[in-house]
């Protein structure tokens, strides 16, 4: 199962090139980190991409923690659905 969830997680990585959101999740990720950037996308690749991010699947979704904050991507779509500050 491990080797699976690893499989899965490099099925991920490698396939960020279909990252995207709506201009509703732009606004809500913006929001929800007080964020002052134009490309969110980019921003939250970038993120993902970090050596200590940590990822997981559970069901339908990736979550991502990183830097204090956790982004939510839809497994399917690759549509960051959310993200926001982990609180401690």
């Amino acid at each position: 199962m491990v080797t699976k969830m690893n499989d899965d997680k490099c099925g991920f990585i490698q396939n960020l090139d279909k990252l995207h959101t709506t201009e509703l999740g732009i606004g809500r990720i913006k929001k929800n980190l007080f964020l002052d950037v134009d490309d969110v996308v980019k921003w939250c690749m970038d993120k993902i991409l970090k050596s200590n991010a940590i990822i997981v699947r559970r069901g339908k979704n990736w979550y991502v923690h990183i830097d204090n904050c956790e982004i939510t991507v839809n497994a399917y779509s690759y549509t960051i659905i959310t993200a926001h500050k982990i609180k401690e």
